[in-house]
């Protein structure tokens, strides 16, 4: 499934979605945040939905424009690919998770 397939109602991304609950408690205004990485408004917005993925560069400035944790966004922003990759697949999804984990933990 797609975004452009989710409903409305379900969750679209971690990284948007946290990048939307920081932004409105600093009172900025999505157009703000899209001019500061020179984008346009549209994209901004499509990004905090979860329509769009931002790039690694994009998650880092607007860490530093929203004075936010970039550690957080970033994990956020990469758990958001990794749910992107594994799909559909969720019958395998947590035995390959596993596999990747154990790598990463040697």
């Amino acid at each position: 499934m797609t975004n452009n397939d989710k409903p409305n109602n379900i969750h679209l991304s971690y990284f948007g979605q946290r990048v939307r609950e920081l932004r409105e408690k600093k009172k900025l205004l999505l157009r703000q945040v899209a001019a500061h990485l020179e984008v346009d408004t549209a994209l901004m917005s499509k990004i905090e939905r979860g329509d769009r993925n931002a790039s690694k560069e994009q998650v880092i400035k607007i860490a530093e424009f929203i004075q936010a944790d970039l550690d957080e966004l970033l994990t956020l922003w990469l758990a958001d690919k990794v749910e992107s990759a594994v799909g559909e697949e969720k019958k395998l999804a947590n035995e390959a998770l596993n596999i990747v984990k154990k790598k990463f933990s040697k």
